[in-house]
């Protein structure tokens, strides 16, 4: 039995700011399912110690981390739970503050969880056969382990999940934070400066990322982000593995958040629809499509292709839920709809757990043109709950949405290629098409309900990968 250390700034249920919490909330639990022990190791932040889980955590060591000339106090607990061992890294001045991360000395902060979490691995009693490190907040630790190797034997790996967030540090740091010769500053530097991620690639036995498609976007230019040479330099070690969907989470059949619940049934579905258009608002009617927003509204989600198109789209006698907040003018954007078009769009400007699995349980179509999209959770979501997803072909999306096809009445949502607000408008008004025709409906439905994005086939690639040397 493989024994993998998880490494990673968030996780669910303790601590969340985006979709790298629900992997590794969710990822350890599908090895754990297909005969993996896990261990997760996380910072212990300011909202963990003031929760319910702080209460239930037992001290196991503490020692001092080098953090170069400095010895920094490690305090390491530990909290059982959903058959997985967590521990936490306990430091009061890097951790006790309000937030994750936006701070000046963020660097900082993960070289020390980086340097505290090698420190661990020394002086506790397991044995980790794999050490796998997320983002760029752990790249230092899968960095300084692959050159240390802590434990024998061990294989170090390393996944992207966003390549835009790189973890750049000055290059002084190097002989002020990190313990490690001079010898070893290739492998950290880049264009002057430090880079976490960078170290990592250049580093771990083995690299992943969340969907085949955006394994081979971010070796080219445009997806890359200055790191593409480094990434191809690699190519032979980096692997593409999608992720999966908490379908115990996100279970139409029990989740409490919907007015009814269903499995498989488009007309109990369709309760949900007219039971969120009395609410909102809008005119209650089953046969008028309701089109589903949840997102950030930031320009990587495609909302300039939405601006484009949707006045045009809201001619035909359809309805539109936006659930959202991010970059002002995507915020404007959308209030001005609701005032052009208030019986057909309502806006939510925020954002509301429960809400969205109503919106999702509602909408016959679930609208994400991203620009660039890693893996995608939203498209998951929605296939979940019977909602037609409508996206751009990059990343995740692409190796999720398969495109309906009228003619032998397979795939499970709605896709176009290029980044173009033409495209858009025509798979939507495509997607419209189908909402008029039962037949295709009912085939939409029941392909998206056999669909399983489940953790199961992802966490067999992981092990496959573990086990290979």
């Amino acid at each position: 039995m493989k024994h993998v250390l998880f490494a990673a700034s968030e996780c669910t249920p303790f601590i969340k700011s985006g979709g790298l919490a629900d992997v590794i909330g969710s990822l350890p639990q599908g090895l754990s399912k297909e005969g993996a022990k896990v261990s997760v190791i996380l910072p212990l932040y300011k909202e963990i110690i003031n929760s319910e889980y702080r209460q239930d955590m037992e001290e196991v060591m503490i020692f001092n981390t080098p953090v170069g000339w400095r010895n920094q106090y490690t305090r390491i607990l530990k909290y059982e739970g959903r058959g997985i061992t967590y521990y936490f890294v306990d430091n009061e001045y890097y951790f006790n503050r309000d937030g994750l991360y936006g701070y000046i000395d963020d660097g900082e902060r993960f070289v020390y969880f980086s340097n505290a979490i090698i420190e661990f691995m020394y002086r506790v009693e397991a044995h980790f056969d794999v050490f796998h490190c997320h983002d760029w907040q752990t790249g230092a630790a899968v960095a300084i382990a692959s050159i240390k190797r802590p434990h024998q034997g061990m294989k170090t790996v390393y996944t992207i999940h966003n390549i835009q967030y790189q973890g750049w540090i000055e290059e002084s740091a190097f002989s002020e934070l990190f313990n490690l010769d001079r010898d070893h500053y290739a492998g950290f530097e880049w264009q002057g400066m430090l880079n976490m991620m960078k170290a990592a690639i250049h580093h771990a036995d083995t690299i992943t990322t969340v969907s085949e498609t955006y394994a081979s976007e971010i070796m080219t230019p445009f997806f890359g982000e200055g790191l593409e040479s480094v990434l191809e330099y690699r190519r032979e070690d980096l692997h593409g593995i999608i992720n999966g969907l908490d379908v115990t989470d996100y279970n139409p059949v029990k989740d409490e958040a919907l007015y009814y619940r269903y499995r498989s049934s488009r007309k109990t579905k369709m309760k949900n629809k007219t039971a969120l258009q009395q609410d909102l608002g809008l005119k209650v009617d089953e046969n008028i499509p309701l089109y589903g927003i949840v997102t950030r509204l930031v320009s990587q989600k495609g909302i300039d292709l939405i601006e484009h198109i949707m006045h045009e789209f809201l001619s035909e006698d359809v309805q539109l839920v936006v659930l959202g907040s991010g970059e002002q003018e995507y915020e404007e954007y959308f209030k001005s709809l609701v005032y052009n078009f208030p019986n057909q769009v309502h806006v939510t400007l925020g954002f509301s757990e429960t809400y969205a699995r109503k919106l999702y349980a509602s909408s016959d179509f679930f609208i994400m043109p991203s620009l660039f999209e890693p893996c995608g959770l939203g498209q998951l979501i929605a296939i979940r709950y019977l909602t037609a997803p409508i996206v751009r072909e990059t990343g995740g999306l692409k190796d999720t949405v398969i495109p309906y096809n009228e003619f032998d009445q397979t795939g499970n949502g709605f896709s176009f290629e290029n980044y173009n607000a033409h495209e858009l408008l025509n798979a939507m008004k495509y997607s419209l098409y189908i909402f008029h025709q039962k037949s295709h409906m009912e085939a939409l439905c029941k392909n998206m309900t056999a669909a399983d994005y489940s953790w199961a086939k992802s966490a067999e690639q992981y092990l496959d990968l573990y086990a290979t040397k």
